[in-house]
C-alpha cells in the first residue's frame, strides 16, 4: 500500500512539473505582454519583503526551541 502511495505521489509531481513547464511565456522581449515599460527596474523583479524576515525569525525560534528541548532531555537522562 505504501508503494502504491509513493508511486501515485511521484506521478503527481512529474505530471505537475510537465504541466508547469508547458505554460506559455509572457510577452516578447522588452516588457510586459501589453507593451510599455517593465513593472520595475532592473527587469528581473523578485519581491523580497517582510515575509522573508518573518520566516527567518520563525526558523531561528523553532531551532532554538528544538536545541533547548534536546539539552533539557539529555540533562534529564544524566541526572536520573
Amino acid at each position: 500500500m505504501k508503494l502504491l502511495r509513493r508511486l501515485a505521489l511521484s506521478g503527481l509531481f512529474v505530471l505537475g512539473a510537465q504541466i508547469a513547464a508547458a505554460q506559455p511565456g509572457g510577452g516578447g522581449p522588452g516588457g510586459p505582454p501589453g507593451g510599455g515599460p517593465p513593472p520595475c527596474w532592473p527587469p528581473p523583479c523578485v519581491p523580497i519583503d517582510g515575509g522573508l524576515g518573518v520566516l527567518i525569525v520563525a526558523g531561528i525560534a523553532l531551532g532554538g526551541k528544538k536545541l533547548y528541548d534536546y539539552h533539557k532531555h539529555s540533562s534529564d537522562k544524566k541526572i536520573g
